[in-house]
């Protein structure tokens, strides 16, 4: 058994298609095939059922796999113990975060890394949590940041930041004459929102109890519904400023605004103010433990998240 060997049966897993994991590894298709098949051999139980149109991990080969990866996740330990004087900051870092986080931190997070870590540029990747999820599994991003909570065997959470959610409405509505706004008063209202699918989409639902009444009309509504759904909140944002409705958004999104105050308007939600726990997640193995902390401390010194100042109690909400 060889390092090499693992790395092949992790890659097909990944790909289900041993043409596309060849490719992955450089290799040409018979090499990979005769190499897992050995594997196979040797251990004698087969890893993976083949047809003409599929690969399938068997159950004790995901078993298998799984732990074949944390042992090449040793393997990065191993060698950065060999070089204790190496630095962690000088090659580039795999980030991801879910799509409602992403286009409002980023901009803030990468000059501030840049001047932190000169020498360490970032791979960023946006997409829904459980994508994310897995390719932090696989090894496919070093790091990810994600709305709490986020559950993960072998993966560390820290929390960076808690972000209020608040109400966009065009600047003419009747609502933009309040000075904050309460769920029962959007439950009466056109509402926009995310698709399912959307982790804050559940969170606003779930922070906000009287509009899942709304959706729930809208999905056996036959006449016209209350709810809209659009697929990005940039997309609800030029939906609301066109006069369709009223949304509620992360602050971070809702201060990245490039409309004038006369088309849209943002009132903050009466206490208890509904919010979110951003986090930094990263595996246990993963062996640059320098990197992460330079990440978190850039992340949560270049935060333009505020955090929801109310002498009374918030309402905490799940990815």
């Amino acid at each position: 058994m060889t390092l090499t060997e693992l790395r092949y049966v992790v890659t097909l897993a990944r790909e289900r298609h041993f043409g596309r994991a060849a490719e992955r590894c450089h290799v040409s298709q018979p090499t990979l095939s005769v190499a897992v098949k050995k594997l196979e051999d040797e251990l004698g139980i087969p890893l993976f059922e083949r047809s003409k149109s599929s690969i399938r991990v068997t159950e004790t080969g995901l078993r298998i796999i799984e732990q074949a990866q944390r042992v090449l996740d040793q393997v990065g330990v191993i060698k950065d113990m060999a070089q204790d004087g190496k630095n962690q900051l000088n090659s580039p870092l795999k980030v991801g975060a879910i799509y409602t986080i992403g286009p409002y931190l980023f901009p803030h997070l990468l000059p501030e890394l840049r001047r932190a870590a000169p020498d360490m540029p970032l791979f960023i990747e946006e997409n829904y949590t459980a994508n994310l999820r897995q390719k932090l599994r696989h090894s496919e991003l070093d790091a990810i940041i994600i709305a709490l909570p986020f559950e993960e065997p072998e993966v560390v959470t820290l929390p960076l930041y808690d972000e209020p959610f608040v109400v966009l409405l065009p600047a003419g509505h009747s609502l933009a004459e309040k000075e904050s706004l309460t769920a029962e008063e959007l439950a009466k209202e056109q509402l926009l929102l995310l698709g399912p699918g959307h982790c804050f989409r559940d969170q606003v639902l779930e922070s906000c109890p009287p509009l899942v009444e709304a959706v729930t009309r809208h999905a056996g509504a036959a006449s016209p519904a209350l709810v809209t759904e659009g697929s990005s909140l940039e997309t609800i944002r030029h939906m609301v400023a066109s006069g369709l409705g009223i949304t509620v958004l992360p602050l971070s999104a809702a201060t990245a605004m490039q409309y004038h105050e006369d088309i849209l308007a943002v009132r903050p939600f009466a206490p208890p103010v509904p919010f979110r726990t951003v986090a930094l997640a990263w595996r246990v193995t993963f062996p640059r433990p320098k990197a992460i902390d330079v990440l978190s401390l850039a992340a949560s010194q270049c935060r333009v998240i505020e955090k929801a100042k109310s002498d009374t109690p918030a309402i905490a909400v799940s990815a």
